[in-house]
């Protein structure tokens, strides 16, 4: 018999006591954890097809350890800004093993087998901080280093214009963004943004020929 299940986002083609690597499952080591978003059963020519899901069907596993995938290298680059970002990223993963596959009658399973991942719990804290802007908000993507994604954080977090940008400390920055997917240096984003503020286009133009990525060359 064998079951394809959709866990922690992915669907996976399982067997009983097939080892499967799955993304972080906030489950600890050793535990077992229950998967009943199964989408289709196969036993021998019998095959059963959910819509979308087989009521009653249940994968259960047991968690075997939590290790890092991998690495991937990320490789950014602006044409003619003399933008170069090189990063790597390591994919948080558990292995699990299936222990068994239950065709009908299983007790609904507990939401256990969503990925926890820790950046981004950290994040949440900047982001429910209060809005402190009450101006119109400036186009933060103007100051170098600054991409869409980290735009948008910068705007949850209550820096929506040059002026607020230009009050916020490097520090405070790093921890609004890290989040963000990235190596960022922000030491330099509040005198870009002080210059934008002010409306110093040309100033800040020269400012930015001599950085690299919102660092100086």
């Amino acid at each position: 018999m064998y079951a394809i299940v959709e866990i922690a986002g992915h669907q996976f083609k399982v067997e009983k006591d097939q080892k499967v690597f799955v993304n972080r499952l906030a489950v600890e080591e050793g535990k077992q954890v229950d998967f009943d978003n199964v989408l289709l059963l196969a036993d021998g020519s019998n095959v059963t097809v959910g819509a979308p899901a087989i009521d009653g069907a249940q994968v259960s596993a047991k968690v075997l350890k939590h290790l890092k995938g991998d690495k991937v290298i990320v490789f950014k680059k602006k044409r003619r800004k003399g933008y170069r970002v090189k990063n790597g990223h390591r994919q948080a993963l558990s292995e699990i093993v299936i222990e068994n596959i239950v065709a009908s009658g299983a007790k609904p399973a507990k939401k256990a087998e969503k990925a926890a991942p820790k950046k981004e719990a950290k994040a949440e804290a900047p982001k429910a901080a209060a809005k402190k802007s009450t101006g119109k908000a400036d186009d933060l993507k103007k100051i170098e280093g600054i991409g869409p994604k980290i735009a948008e954080t910068l705007v949850e977090a209550g820096i929506a214009t040059y002026a607020d940008l230009a009050k916020a400390k490097p520090a405070k920055i790093s921890e609004i963004i890290e989040g963000v997917r990235g190596n960022h240096v922000p030491d330099t984003w509040p005198k870009q943004a002080q210059l934008a503020a002010d409306g110093k286009w040309d100033e800040l133009k020269e400012l930015q020929d001599k950085l690299d990525g919102g660092v100086e060359k």
